[in-house]
């Protein structure tokens, strides 16, 4: 008789202490009866990453899992972001499962389509993505720019999967070779689609968060999408050769018109003239300059090898 999957449910977490013990309570139910209807094995666990939390959440992380079995926690030594957290989870417990199902806290993301995650990684699936078909809890606003953000992406030129964030099944053997990823640029959304492997997809609705407020504002969604290009993409540093080339044939027409101008007597003393293709070419060398110094110093913290997280307690 074949072993029952031992799943490992990552939550990387940073001041949720609003949410977090309702989440943990009810991943901990999940899990519990996914082991006794032998979907799962009792091995399975759920491992809580908290990214340095100043308020509350480790305290009661380490209340509730005193004595609770199937529970594990660890803490970074600094807060490194979301994505860091998330690694640190999928790097540290990668032996001690079959698969890793990450999930926010919050969850917003629908739990109830984790048993046909399981199912589709039973049936010899790595990578299991979770993707939202509908998002009625969001407002317009963070509906409009989280699709105008996958596009975004997509358009320049990074492979992403529509409409998922990091809800995903991973299985061991995936995240093992995750560790072969040493940069420190780090866009995980980008990194699961080059690994390959066998990949199936899970659809379900994004629910209203229970309680506190979203760790993914506009500016970090603005931050994370320059993340995703220019760790991805070489097309912003094509878009500046095109830029040049076509700067460089429109100054050949110029030069054509001024010449022409010059022999046929109808030259016009003006500032205009002078000015805005100052200002435009002005403009162009600094957006150019600010593109190619993102990717330089994209570079330099590559080039430093500094570990990407520290843990520094471990429950």
């Amino acid at each position: 008789m074949t072993e029952a999957t031992v799943l490992g449910i990552i939550i990387p977490c940073y001041n949720e202490e609003e949410v977090i013990v309702s989440s943990m309570e009810k991943l901990l139910g999940l899990l519990r009866g996914y082991i006794e209807k032998g979907i799962v094995s009792e091995r399975s666990f759920i491992g809580i990453v908290d990214d340095r939390s100043r308020d509350r959440t480790w305290e009661i992380i380490r209340q509730f899992a005193a004595d609770k079995k199937n529970i594990t926690a660890i803490r970074l030594s600094s807060n490194r972001g979301h994505q860091y957290a998330l690694l640190a989870g999928l790097t540290y417990y990668s032996a001690d499962a079959d698969c890793l199902v990450s999930i926010d806290a919050d969850l917003q993301d629908d739990v109830g389509v984790m048993a046909e995650m399981i199912a589709k990684f039973n049936q010899g699936n790595d990578i299991i993505y979770g993707v939202r078909k509908n998002r009625p809890a969001d407002r317009p606003f963070k509906k409009l720019t989280a699709l105008a953000f996958y596009r975004f992406l997509r358009a320049f030129g990074a492979e992403v999967v529509y409409n998922h964030a990091d809800y995903r099944l991973t299985s061991r053997r995936v995240n093992e070779e995750l560790k072969n990823f040493s940069e420190t640029n780090l866009y995980l959304r980008g990194i699961f689609p080059l690994l390959g492997f066998n990949t199936a997809m899970v659809y379900y609705d994004r629910k209203e968060r229970m309680a506190g407020v979203t760790k993914y504002p506009f500016r970090k969604m603005v931050s994370l999408a320059l993340e995703g290009i220019t760790s991805f993409s070489t097309v912003p540093l094509r878009i500046i050769t095109f830029i040049g080339f076509l700067v460089f044939i429109i100054c050949l027409f110029l030069m054509g018109y001024v010449l022409l101008a010059y022999i046929q007597g109808k030259t016009i003393a003006g500032w205009v003239s002078t000015v805005l293709p100052f200002y435009f070419l002005g403009g162009i060398q600094i957006l150019c300059i600010g593109v190619l110094g993102e990717y330089l110093g994209k570079i330099y913290k590559e080039v430093k090898r500094r570990p990407r997280f520290i843990i520094d307690e471990r429950l």
